[in-house]
């Protein structure tokens, strides 16, 4: 370990070399901008290590596949995503957002934390160890997507034809982070899904005149009165059946919660807030933040909104609303309740369309592969590691991994103040070799059978 620590060590210029030239390739794909370059460039890295590099044809944006097959017992999967979020706003960047920048010990770039820097450093810990050891513990899969920041239309497509790339026993998934006050590094095993849809009401033909409020129905007023009965003053979410299926948790995913560092008040003084959510504080508050589902109103939208008085009585008025839903949850389910609960509410005009959907996803705790992720990063940071059973976030794990029983963990380059998707998106240069290590670190001991 300590020759192969040594070897990343002497070879930080190169790797860090290898994430500025990522970073300065733009690979925006909701605007199509610089993907075919950025791909190029991934297929590149993973050729020289080795790897047998395959572009898998999407509907959309090719997923790269790769592969290093040495026979070993053991194979590890690397998911991430060579797509990133458009820079805007432009303004409140202090440098060129695709071109790197290197400052007392930090790169500053659109997508240096989400999602390069991981893939920087998944490659990066491959090429130490085959430097070292001349072959690796495992065998190795990567599989890199283009589509990530816009939903992976065509993720769980590779998935359903694609059994053998996707045949692993153990996946490391796109990323995490550390600490940045104290410096403890996040391990998490799974993510909440999403059920994000669009309530909208119709009244009039057209916007009236204010004054016929009199006699015509509002439709922003009754879209009020039918959001206030999703939830209550103390935050219980009233949809009949929507709590019925939630899986319990387990023991040790209990004492999971033991390990996160919630710095309550440093995040109230961030947020400029006087106390979270009915006072929640401690224990109950991980928990809440990440195994409890939620129904966040995300947007309204009706009549004149724009700055002085105009007296309008507007003929369409929508809401934008995510829930976050937790193993046992999926967004058909909520879709069906929800549509339940406005009908017997007396809401049966009200338009339900569903804009997004993840499933909920979240490794057996139990699996070896837990306490290998958990143990290797203990060996690589001095700081004990927060442990969760899954972000309080989403993200399409559930669309590669369904019904496949593959344990996967995050771990990786960014910081908590890392800015990801907006300007000034930041790691530090010591997490970006703390994170090859790690990975270099679960690579050995996944390899020990």
């Amino acid at each position: 370990m300590e020759k192969l620590f040594q070897q990343i060590e002497e070879h930080a210029s190169l790797y860090q070399h290898w994430l500025l030239s990522m970073c300065n390739q733009p690979s925006i794909s909701a605007k199509n901008i610089g993907m075919q370059e950025m791909k190029e460039l991934v297929i590149q890295l993973l050729e020289d290590l080795g790897a047998d590099v395959e572009e898998v044809v999407t509907a959309g944006y090719p997923i790269i596949y790769g592969q290093i097959d040495n026979g070993s017992k053991r194979t590890l999967t690397f998911y991430n995503h060579y797509d990133v979020q458009p820079p805007d706003p432009l303004a409140e960047w202090m440098s060129d957002p695709f071109k790197a920048r290197v400052e007392d010990g930090q790169i500053f770039a659109r997508g240096v934390a989400d999602n390069k820097g991981n893939i920087a450093a998944r490659i990066a810990a491959v090429h130490a160890y085959q430097k070292v050891h001349g072959d690796l513990p495992v065998n190795v899969k990567f599989i890199i997507e283009g589509e990530e920041e816009v939903g992976s239309p065509n993720l769980k497509k590779f998935a359903l034809e694609n059994p053998e790339k996707l045949k692993t026993d153990a996946m490391i998934w796109e990323g995490g982070m550390r600490n940045i006050h104290d410096k403890r590094p996040h391990i998490s095993f799974g993510v909440k899904g999403i059920c994000f849809v669009e309530l909208r009401v119709r009244g009039a033909a057209f916007d009236l005149h204010s004054s016929e409020g009199a006699v015509v129905e509002n439709p922003a007023w009754r879209l009020v009165w039918a959001l206030s009965t999703l939830k209550n003053e103390n935050e219980k979410i009233l949809i009949d059946g929507f709590y019925d299926n939630i899986l319990e948790l387990t023991e040790k995913e209990k004492a999971f919660f033991q390990t996160m560092d919630y710095d309550e008040e440093h995040t109230k003084t961030h947020y400029q807030i006087d106390n979270f959510l009915t006072g929640v504080t401690g224990l109950e508050l991980k928990e809440r933040l990440t195994a409890a589902p939620t129904c966040t109103i995300c947007g309204l939208e009706a009549g004149d909104t724009g700055q002085g008085a105009k007296t309008v009585l507007p003929s369409r008025s929508k809401v934008k609303i995510d829930f976050r839903i937790v193993p046992g949850q999926t967004p058909k389910m909520v879709i069906d309740l929800l549509r339940k609960h406005l009908d017997q509410h007396g809401f049966r005009d009200i338009e339900i369309e569903q804009l997004a959907g993840l499933l909920p996803f979240n490794s057996d705790s139990e699996n070896p592969f837990v306490d290998t992720v958990i143990d290797s990063m203990k060996e690589v940071y001095e700081e004990p590691p927060i442990i969760m059973r899954n972000l309080a976030g989403s993200s399409p794990m559930e669309k590669l991994l369904a019904n496949t029983e593959i344990p996967a963990a995050q771990i990786g380059v960014a910081n908590t103040g890392s800015n990801f998707h907006g300007p000034n998106e930041n790691i530090y240069i010591d997490d970006f070799i703390k994170g090859i290590k790690a990975t270099a670190n679960v690579m050995r001991h996944f390899g020990d059978v």
